[in-house]
């Protein structure tokens, strides 16, 4: 990556991933009609998992050691406090919430990289987080009523932070992993280790709310909700996410976070014919220069730290 558009090619990822994320939450909502929030959530994740697990299945390769699996299962516990409060806090709050918050990910990014990790927050990274932080904030504005934003259930804003913090985590102590692994493993394993423990939150849900797996309903609608969130949302998402730290410090990475909500809000133009807000352009923009920012020192810095650009 020593010049030209090789430079970026590492923002090919995580920009994919938040292209993905971008009608989760569409989804989402739509499949809590159906399923109920957790189950929802250890379905999505069973289903990704199993495809990540085909695919390494297909490139071969030794199973993880015995020493390795802790690693992973810690892992799968980031993943699995994630899913639970994320998807209980996509529940009890509306859009606009859900929205803003959820992209408090890359300041928690950020943070714990440079606490556990201790990577190095230039001036030209944390400006480029600011303006693109201040485009995500226009585009919700234009997007939902703010006036709505306390009309929301307080657990639901608790769950959604708690959320947003566990993913930074996740992506954060993922990074030896990743370096270890490569991005296919390690995120094909921390899903798999997380399987039991959402399964059994998936089975205090039920419990809780008077049902058996079989009174869920296999329809067309959920059978869609599940293998979206499942394959794409997660198995090609996560996958994706990782394959950027394959390359660059979980804070560069972090920062396209902040374009998951103008994806969003462009397919739902794009697809479902809503109009676009008033601040959708400008907060488009100022998203645009804040992450092009960040990659621009990315690529400068592996510019001139030789062969550390792939390490």
């Amino acid at each position: 990556m020593s010049s030209g558009i090789g430079r970026y090619a590492f923002a090919l990822a995580p920009l994919a991933a938040a292209a993905l994320w971008g009608g989760m939450y569409v989804v989402s909502k739509w499949g809590f009609d159906l399923i109920p929030p957790v189950t929802l959530g250890f379905l999505r994740v069973a289903v990704g998992a199993g495809a990540l697990w085909l695919a390494v299945a297909g490139r071969g390769g030794p199973a993880p050691s015995r020493s390795e699996w802790p690693t992973f299962v810690a892992l799968g516990g980031w993943v699995t406090v994630t899913i639970a409060t994320q998807f209980v806090g996509t529940e009890l709050t509306n859009a606009s919430q859900g929205s803003l918050l959820t992209v408090l990910t890359p300041v928690f990014t950020v943070l714990l990289g440079a606490a556990v990790l201790g990577e190095r927050v230039t001036t030209a990274k944390a400006g480029g987080m600011t303006v693109a932080g201040v485009g995500t904030a226009v585009v919700v504005a234009g997007q939902y009523d703010l006036g709505s934003m306390a009309a929301g259930n307080a657990l639901g804003v608790a769950l959604l932070l708690v959320g947003s913090a566990t993913w930074a985590g996740y992506t954060v102590w993922g990074l030896r992993a990743v370096r270890r692994h490569g991005a296919l493993r390690a995120a094909t394993y921390s899903s798999l280790a997380s399987l039991p423990m959402l399964g059994a939150l998936a089975a205090g849900e039920l419990w809780y709310l008077g049902l058996s797996p079989a009174d869920l309903p296999l329809t067309a609608e959920s059978v869609a909700a599940v293998l979206y969130l499942g394959l794409g949302a997660t198995a090609a998402a996560w996958y994706l996410w990782y394959k950027g730290l394959e390359y660059v410090p979980a804070g560069t990475v972090a920062v396209f976070f902040f374009a998951q909500p103008a994806v969003g809000a462009a397919l739902g133009a794009a697809l479902l014919g809503e109009s676009l807000g008033s601040g959708f352009v400008v907060g488009g923009a100022l998203m645009t220069v804040g992450i092009w920012t960040v990659s621009r020192d990315r690529a400068e810095t592996a510019d001139g730290a030789s062969d550390a650009a792939t390490e």
